[in-house]
Protein backbone atom coordinates (compact mmCIF):
# COMPACT_ATOMS: atom_id res chain seq x y z
CA UNK A 1 0.00 0.00 0.00
CA UNK A 2 1.62 3.39 -1.09
CA UNK A 3 0.47 6.11 1.96
CA UNK A 4 1.34 9.80 1.85
CA UNK A 5 1.48 11.21 5.20
CA UNK A 6 1.21 15.28 5.76
CA UNK A 7 2.34 16.63 8.75
CA UNK A 8 2.17 20.08 9.97
CA UNK A 9 5.83 20.03 11.58
CA UNK A 10 8.60 17.30 10.88
CA UNK A 11 8.27 14.17 13.29
CA UNK A 12 11.39 14.53 15.24
CA UNK A 13 12.93 14.59 17.19
CA UNK A 14 10.89 12.43 19.38
CA UNK A 15 10.22 15.02 22.45
CA UNK A 16 6.42 15.73 22.19
CA UNK A 17 3.40 13.33 21.75
CA UNK A 18 2.73 14.37 18.25
CA UNK A 19 6.54 13.44 16.91
CA UNK A 20 6.06 10.31 18.98
CA UNK A 21 2.33 9.24 17.59
CA UNK A 22 3.99 10.01 14.11
CA UNK A 23 6.66 8.22 14.26
CA UNK A 24 5.68 4.88 15.74
CA UNK A 25 2.59 4.57 13.45
CA UNK A 26 4.80 4.79 10.42
CA UNK A 27 7.83 3.14 11.64
CA UNK A 28 4.95 0.14 12.12
CA UNK A 29 2.66 0.17 8.96
CA UNK A 30 6.58 0.29 7.03
CA UNK A 31 7.33 -2.38 8.74
CA UNK A 32 3.71 -4.29 7.57
CA UNK A 33 5.30 -3.85 3.89
CA UNK A 34 3.75 -0.13 3.74
CA UNK A 35 5.67 2.55 0.97
CA UNK A 36 5.26 5.54 3.31
CA UNK A 37 5.89 9.32 1.83
CA UNK A 38 6.61 12.07 4.04
CA UNK A 39 5.62 15.52 3.37
CA UNK A 40 6.04 18.11 5.90
CA UNK A 41 6.54 21.58 7.06
CA UNK A 42 9.68 22.68 8.87
CA UNK A 43 8.13 24.59 11.25
CA UNK A 44 10.88 27.87 12.52
CA UNK A 45 9.04 26.92 16.13
CA UNK A 46 9.86 22.94 15.68
CA UNK A 47 12.73 23.82 13.08
CA UNK A 48 14.42 19.80 12.73
CA UNK A 49 17.89 19.47 10.72
CA UNK A 50 17.69 16.81 8.56
CA UNK A 51 21.11 16.26 8.44
CA UNK A 52 21.05 15.27 12.11
CA UNK A 53 18.74 12.73 11.41
CA UNK A 54 19.52 9.25 13.11
CA UNK A 55 20.17 6.37 10.73
CA UNK A 56 17.17 4.47 12.24
CA UNK A 57 14.83 7.13 10.62
CA UNK A 58 14.61 5.39 7.43
CA UNK A 59 11.12 3.73 7.27
CA UNK A 60 9.70 6.83 4.71
CA UNK A 61 10.44 5.34 0.84
CA UNK A 62 10.85 9.62 0.83
CA UNK A 63 11.11 12.01 2.58
CA UNK A 64 10.09 16.08 1.21
CA UNK A 65 10.04 18.91 3.44
CA UNK A 66 9.06 22.64 2.82
CA UNK A 67 10.13 25.93 5.46
CA UNK A 68 7.35 27.91 7.30
CA UNK A 69 7.77 30.56 9.47
CA UNK A 70 4.97 29.99 11.78
CA UNK A 71 5.85 32.19 14.74
CA UNK A 72 3.44 33.99 16.76
CA UNK A 73 3.92 37.73 16.62
CA UNK A 74 1.37 40.77 17.90
CA UNK A 75 0.92 42.19 14.47
CA UNK A 76 -0.77 38.74 12.67
CA UNK A 77 -2.49 37.96 15.69
CA UNK A 78 -4.15 41.47 15.54
CA UNK A 79 -4.81 41.74 12.05
CA UNK A 80 -6.15 38.13 12.30
CA UNK A 81 -9.16 39.89 14.12
CA UNK A 82 -10.52 41.37 11.26
CA UNK A 83 -10.67 37.93 9.50
CA UNK A 84 -12.96 34.97 9.33
CA UNK A 85 -9.96 32.16 9.01
CA UNK A 86 -8.93 30.82 11.96
CA UNK A 87 -5.45 32.02 13.36
CA UNK A 88 -4.15 28.79 14.82
CA UNK A 89 -5.09 26.90 11.15
CA UNK A 90 -3.73 30.11 8.90
CA UNK A 91 0.09 30.00 10.44
CA UNK A 92 -0.33 26.96 8.35
CA UNK A 93 -1.53 27.66 5.25
CA UNK A 94 1.90 27.47 3.64
CA UNK A 95 2.10 28.29 -0.64
CA UNK A 96 5.36 25.84 -0.81
CA UNK A 97 3.69 23.07 1.39
CA UNK A 98 0.57 23.43 -1.43
CA UNK A 99 3.07 23.01 -4.61
CA UNK A 100 4.43 20.32 -3.14
CA UNK A 101 1.79 18.44 -2.56
CA UNK A 102 -0.03 19.09 -5.93
CA UNK A 103 3.89 17.94 -7.53
CA UNK A 104 3.42 14.38 -5.59
CA UNK A 105 -0.16 14.04 -6.72
CA UNK A 106 0.58 14.09 -10.04
CA UNK A 107 3.50 12.01 -10.47
CA UNK A 108 2.36 9.26 -7.79
CA UNK A 109 -0.51 7.16 -7.25
CA UNK A 110 -1.38 7.08 -3.71
CA UNK A 111 -3.92 4.35 -1.83
CA UNK A 112 -4.20 6.56 1.19
CA UNK A 113 -3.65 10.27 2.05
CA UNK A 114 -2.90 10.53 5.98
CA UNK A 115 -3.49 14.08 7.50
CA UNK A 116 -1.88 14.54 10.46
CA UNK A 117 -4.01 16.28 12.81
CA UNK A 118 -6.58 19.14 11.84
CA UNK A 119 -4.35 21.58 11.04
CA UNK A 120 -3.48 19.42 7.24
CA UNK A 121 -7.42 20.22 6.53
CA UNK A 122 -6.64 23.63 4.34
CA UNK A 123 -5.22 20.87 2.03
CA UNK A 124 -8.10 18.66 1.07
CA UNK A 125 -9.43 20.76 -1.73
CA UNK A 126 -6.07 20.48 -3.30
CA UNK A 127 -5.64 16.52 -2.88
CA UNK A 128 -9.51 16.17 -3.90
CA UNK A 129 -8.84 17.80 -7.29
CA UNK A 130 -5.19 15.79 -8.17
CA UNK A 131 -6.13 12.60 -6.31
CA UNK A 132 -8.67 9.52 -6.27
CA UNK A 133 -6.54 8.38 -3.23
CA UNK A 134 -8.53 7.68 0.50
CA UNK A 135 -8.23 10.58 2.66
CA UNK A 136 -7.68 9.86 6.01
CA UNK A 137 -7.65 12.09 9.18
CA UNK A 138 -5.95 10.88 12.14
CA UNK A 139 -7.25 13.45 14.85
CA UNK A 140 -4.28 13.22 17.87
CA UNK A 141 -6.95 15.31 19.63
CA UNK A 142 -10.61 17.52 19.66
CA UNK A 143 -8.70 20.66 18.56
CA UNK A 144 -10.77 23.53 19.96
CA UNK A 145 -11.75 21.63 22.88
CA UNK A 146 -8.04 22.27 24.06
CA UNK A 147 -8.91 26.05 23.52
CA UNK A 148 -11.93 25.87 25.26
CA UNK A 149 -10.76 24.49 28.62
CA UNK A 150 -7.97 26.81 28.39
CA UNK A 151 -9.79 29.57 28.11
CA UNK A 152 -12.12 28.63 30.66
CA UNK A 153 -9.30 28.29 33.14
CA UNK A 154 -8.18 31.59 32.25
CA UNK A 155 -9.03 34.48 34.73
CA UNK A 156 -7.38 37.62 33.10
CA UNK A 157 -10.11 39.06 31.30
CA UNK A 158 -8.94 40.55 28.28
CA UNK A 159 -6.98 37.32 27.49
CA UNK A 160 -10.02 35.18 28.08
CA UNK A 161 -12.04 37.15 25.77
CA UNK A 162 -9.53 36.87 23.23
CA UNK A 163 -8.57 33.20 23.59
CA UNK A 164 -12.57 32.50 23.46
CA UNK A 165 -12.92 34.85 20.05
CA UNK A 166 -9.83 32.59 18.74
CA UNK A 167 -11.48 29.41 19.89
CA UNK A 168 -15.08 30.14 18.40
CA UNK A 169 -13.44 30.44 14.71
CA UNK A 170 -11.45 27.13 15.83
CA UNK A 171 -14.14 25.48 16.51
CA UNK A 172 -15.90 26.46 13.40
CA UNK A 173 -13.43 25.27 10.96
CA UNK A 174 -13.78 22.24 12.83
CA UNK A 175 -17.17 21.78 12.13
CA UNK A 176 -16.90 23.56 8.51
CA UNK A 177 -14.63 20.56 7.50
CA UNK A 178 -15.61 17.80 9.69
CA UNK A 179 -17.35 15.54 6.86
CA UNK A 180 -14.45 16.30 4.42
CA UNK A 181 -12.62 13.48 5.34
CA UNK A 182 -13.47 9.76 3.53
CA UNK A 183 -12.11 8.40 7.01
CA UNK A 184 -11.55 10.02 10.41
CA UNK A 185 -8.89 8.19 12.94
CA UNK A 186 -9.71 9.03 16.47
CA UNK A 187 -7.21 8.38 18.98
CA UNK A 188 -9.65 7.25 21.90
CA UNK A 189 -13.26 6.18 22.09
CA UNK A 190 -13.85 9.28 24.08
CA UNK A 191 -13.00 11.30 20.72
CA UNK A 192 -14.50 9.19 18.62
CA UNK A 193 -17.90 9.65 20.63
CA UNK A 194 -17.45 13.32 20.37
CA UNK A 195 -16.77 13.98 17.12
CA UNK A 196 -19.86 11.84 16.08
CA UNK A 197 -21.95 14.04 18.20
CA UNK A 198 -20.73 16.54 17.13
CA UNK A 199 -21.69 15.84 13.44
CA UNK A 200 -19.19 13.71 12.10
CA UNK A 201 -20.86 10.61 9.63
CA UNK A 202 -18.89 9.22 7.63
CA UNK A 203 -16.33 6.41 8.61
CA UNK A 204 -14.28 6.08 11.65
CA UNK A 205 -12.88 3.90 14.22
CA UNK A 206 -10.63 4.78 17.14
CA UNK A 207 -7.13 4.01 16.61
CA UNK A 208 -5.15 4.71 19.92
CA UNK A 209 -1.01 6.06 19.81
CA UNK A 210 1.11 3.30 20.32
CA UNK A 211 4.20 2.55 21.62
CA UNK A 212 7.72 0.58 20.24
CA UNK A 213 7.75 -1.21 23.66
CA UNK A 214 11.14 -2.08 22.77
CA UNK A 215 12.87 1.15 23.68
CA UNK A 216 11.09 1.09 27.14
CA UNK A 217 12.40 -2.87 27.83
CA UNK A 218 15.77 -1.85 30.07
CA UNK A 219 16.40 0.15 33.03
CA UNK A 220 18.74 2.84 31.64
CA UNK A 221 19.49 3.81 35.17
CA UNK A 222 20.98 1.49 37.75
CA UNK A 223 19.17 3.59 40.81
CA UNK A 224 15.89 5.36 40.86
CA UNK A 225 15.36 8.03 43.30
CA UNK A 226 12.83 9.22 45.62
CA UNK A 227 12.22 12.73 43.41
CA UNK A 228 9.96 14.03 41.28
CA UNK A 229 9.74 14.54 38.00
CA UNK A 230 7.45 16.18 35.31
CA UNK A 231 8.37 16.53 31.83
CA UNK A 232 6.57 17.72 28.78
CA UNK A 233 6.72 20.16 25.73
CA UNK A 234 6.53 23.82 27.87
CA UNK A 235 5.61 25.61 24.75
CA UNK A 236 2.53 23.50 24.74
CA UNK A 237 -0.45 26.06 26.87
CA UNK A 238 -1.89 22.58 29.06
CA UNK A 239 1.14 21.69 29.77
CA UNK A 240 2.72 25.16 31.37
CA UNK A 241 -0.71 25.90 32.78
CA UNK A 242 -0.74 22.74 34.54
CA UNK A 243 3.09 22.85 35.74
CA UNK A 244 2.70 26.73 36.94
CA UNK A 245 -0.19 25.54 38.86
CA UNK A 246 1.46 22.47 40.39
CA UNK A 247 4.60 24.95 41.70
CA UNK A 248 1.87 27.43 42.92
CA UNK A 249 -0.54 25.01 44.75
CA UNK A 250 1.29 21.77 45.21
CA UNK A 251 4.57 21.97 45.55
CA UNK A 252 5.37 24.19 48.54
CA UNK A 253 3.55 22.16 50.80
CA UNK A 254 5.25 19.01 49.58
CA UNK A 255 8.59 20.63 49.80
CA UNK A 256 7.68 21.99 53.59
CA UNK A 257 6.71 18.31 54.45
CA UNK A 258 9.73 16.51 52.38
CA UNK A 259 12.43 19.11 52.56
CA UNK A 260 14.50 16.26 50.99
CA UNK A 261 12.68 15.69 48.01
CA UNK A 262 13.55 17.51 44.70
CA UNK A 263 11.08 17.87 41.54
CA UNK A 264 12.56 17.92 38.44
CA UNK A 265 10.98 19.71 35.24
CA UNK A 266 12.20 19.06 31.59
CA UNK A 267 10.85 20.17 28.68
CA UNK A 268 11.00 21.64 24.84
CA UNK A 269 11.05 25.09 24.89
CA UNK A 270 11.63 25.56 28.59
CA UNK A 271 10.47 29.39 29.22
CA UNK A 272 13.09 31.68 30.94
CA UNK A 273 10.86 32.66 33.70
CA UNK A 274 10.59 29.17 34.77
CA UNK A 275 14.67 29.00 34.82
CA UNK A 276 14.21 32.78 37.14
CA UNK A 277 12.13 31.44 39.71
CA UNK A 278 14.51 29.75 41.77
CA UNK A 279 11.91 27.96 43.70
CA UNK A 280 13.29 25.71 47.22
CA UNK A 281 14.09 22.09 45.76
CA UNK A 282 13.16 22.88 42.42
CA UNK A 283 15.52 21.71 39.66
CA UNK A 284 14.89 22.74 35.73
CA UNK A 285 16.41 21.03 33.35
CA UNK A 286 15.13 22.54 30.34
CA UNK A 287 15.38 20.57 27.08
CA UNK A 288 16.79 17.24 28.01
CA UNK A 289 18.90 15.04 24.97
CA UNK A 290 17.09 11.64 26.30
CA UNK A 291 13.64 12.14 27.58
CA UNK A 292 13.25 7.98 28.35
CA UNK A 293 16.96 8.51 30.39
CA UNK A 294 14.86 11.15 32.46
CA UNK A 295 11.86 9.66 33.20
CA UNK A 296 13.68 6.61 34.23
CA UNK A 297 15.47 8.33 37.08
CA UNK A 298 12.65 8.89 39.27
CA UNK A 299 9.95 7.07 40.70
CA UNK A 300 7.32 9.24 40.21
CA UNK A 301 6.13 11.49 37.21
CA UNK A 302 3.71 14.24 37.81
CA UNK A 303 1.15 15.21 34.96
CA UNK A 304 -1.17 18.22 36.14
CA UNK A 305 -3.40 18.63 33.44
CA UNK A 306 -6.26 20.81 33.38
CA UNK A 307 -6.96 21.06 29.68
CA UNK A 308 -6.31 19.82 26.54
CA UNK A 309 -8.03 17.11 24.24
CA UNK A 310 -6.88 13.68 22.91
CA UNK A 311 -4.06 11.44 24.77
CA UNK A 312 -1.19 12.09 26.66
CA UNK A 313 1.63 9.82 25.23
CA UNK A 314 4.07 11.39 28.03
CA UNK A 315 2.03 9.30 30.67
CA UNK A 316 2.11 6.23 28.46
CA UNK A 317 5.80 6.44 27.97
CA UNK A 318 5.88 7.12 32.04
CA UNK A 319 3.53 4.03 32.48
CA UNK A 320 5.55 1.80 29.70
CA UNK A 321 8.58 2.18 32.43
CA UNK A 322 6.95 1.26 35.55
CA UNK A 323 7.06 4.23 36.29
CA UNK A 324 3.86 5.55 39.23
CA UNK A 325 2.19 8.52 37.50
CA UNK A 326 -0.10 10.77 39.20
CA UNK A 327 -2.47 12.70 37.09
CA UNK A 328 -5.69 14.68 36.92
CA UNK A 329 -8.92 12.76 35.29
CA UNK A 330 -8.22 15.11 32.12
CA UNK A 331 -4.54 14.20 31.75
CA UNK A 332 -6.04 10.31 31.58
CA UNK A 333 -8.50 11.01 29.45
CA UNK A 334 -8.39 8.60 26.71
CA UNK A 335 -6.36 6.18 28.78
CA UNK A 336 -8.62 3.38 30.72
CA UNK A 337 -6.00 3.10 33.13
CA UNK A 338 -7.85 2.52 36.84
CA UNK A 339 -7.00 4.58 39.51
CA UNK A 340 -5.18 2.61 42.28
CA UNK A 341 -4.12 -0.10 39.57
CA UNK A 342 -2.18 1.26 36.75
CA UNK A 343 -1.64 4.87 37.73
CA UNK A 344 -3.15 7.02 40.49
CA UNK A 345 -5.65 10.04 39.43
CA UNK A 346 -5.90 13.81 41.65
CA UNK A 347 -8.01 16.26 40.82
CA UNK A 348 -7.35 19.20 43.20
CA UNK A 349 -4.37 20.33 45.47
CA UNK A 350 -5.09 17.95 48.64
CA UNK A 351 -5.41 14.99 46.56
CA UNK A 352 -2.55 15.76 44.44
CA UNK A 353 -0.43 16.28 47.95
CA UNK A 354 -2.12 13.40 49.22
CA UNK A 355 -1.08 11.01 46.52
CA UNK A 356 2.19 11.93 46.53
CA UNK A 357 2.76 11.98 50.39
CA UNK A 358 1.68 8.21 50.19
CA UNK A 359 3.89 7.51 47.70
CA UNK A 360 6.74 9.17 49.37
CA UNK A 361 5.68 7.30 53.04
CA UNK A 362 5.46 3.98 51.20
CA UNK A 363 1.68 3.74 52.14
CA UNK A 364 1.52 2.87 48.12
CA UNK A 365 2.99 -0.10 46.55
CA UNK A 366 4.74 1.77 43.79
CA UNK A 367 6.05 -1.17 42.51
CA UNK A 368 2.69 -2.73 41.99
CA UNK A 369 1.76 -0.15 40.49
CA UNK A 370 4.52 -0.05 38.08
CA UNK A 371 4.37 -2.86 36.87
CA UNK A 372 1.14 -3.01 36.26
CA UNK A 373 1.28 0.04 34.58
CA UNK A 374 3.82 -1.48 32.08
CA UNK A 375 1.91 -4.34 31.60
CA UNK A 376 -1.14 -1.88 30.41
CA UNK A 377 0.97 -0.50 28.08
CA UNK A 378 2.38 -3.34 26.76
CA UNK A 379 -1.52 -4.99 26.25
CA UNK A 380 -3.18 -2.04 24.88
CA UNK A 381 -0.54 0.50 23.29
CA UNK A 382 1.81 -1.84 21.25
CA UNK A 383 2.12 0.02 18.04
CA UNK A 384 2.75 -3.03 16.14
CA UNK A 385 -0.45 -4.00 17.10
CA UNK A 386 -2.47 -0.72 16.48
CA UNK A 387 -1.09 -0.19 13.35
CA UNK A 388 -2.05 -4.23 11.68
CA UNK A 389 -5.67 -3.07 12.80
CA UNK A 390 -5.25 0.29 11.17
CA UNK A 391 -3.84 -1.37 8.04
CA UNK A 392 -6.73 -3.85 7.99
CA UNK A 393 -9.04 -1.12 8.25
CA UNK A 394 -7.52 0.71 5.33
CA UNK A 395 -7.32 -2.65 3.32
CA UNK A 396 -10.94 -3.30 3.54
CA UNK A 397 -12.18 0.05 3.15
CA UNK A 398 -10.09 0.19 -0.17
CA UNK A 399 -12.15 -2.90 -1.34
CA UNK A 400 -15.07 -2.27 -0.45
CA UNK A 401 -18.20 -1.91 -2.99
CA UNK A 402 -19.75 0.94 -0.71
CA UNK A 403 -16.71 3.27 -0.92
CA UNK A 404 -17.02 5.81 -3.60
CA UNK A 405 -13.96 7.36 -4.36
CA UNK A 406 -15.68 9.37 -7.00
CA UNK A 407 -18.10 11.11 -4.18
CA UNK A 408 -15.40 10.29 -1.44
CA UNK A 409 -18.34 9.44 0.65
CA UNK A 410 -18.95 6.22 2.67
CA UNK A 411 -22.57 5.19 2.26
CA UNK A 412 -22.61 2.72 5.18
CA UNK A 413 -20.29 4.66 7.54
CA UNK A 414 -17.66 1.79 7.97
Amino acid sequence: MKILQLCKKFPYPLKDGESIAVTYLSHALHDLGCDITLLSMNTSKHFTDLNSLPREFNHYKEIHVTALDNSVNAFSAFKNLFSKDSYHVSRFVCPDFKNKLIELLQNNDFDVIQLETLYLAPYIDVIKKYSKALITMRAHNIEFEIWERISSNTKFTFKKWYLKYLTGKLKRFELENLNKYDYLIAVSERDLVKFKTLGYKNGAMSSPIGLDIRNYNLKINNKVNSDICFIGALDWMPNMEGLMWFLDKVWPEINKKYPHVKFHIAGRNTPDKLHEMNLPNVVVHGEVSDAISFMDTYNTMVVPLFSGSGMRVKILEGMALGKTIITTGMGKEGIHAVDGVQLLEASDVQSFIQKISDTLDGRIDTQKIGQAARQFVVDHYDHGVNAAKLLEKYNYLLSNPYYQKESSKYSKGL
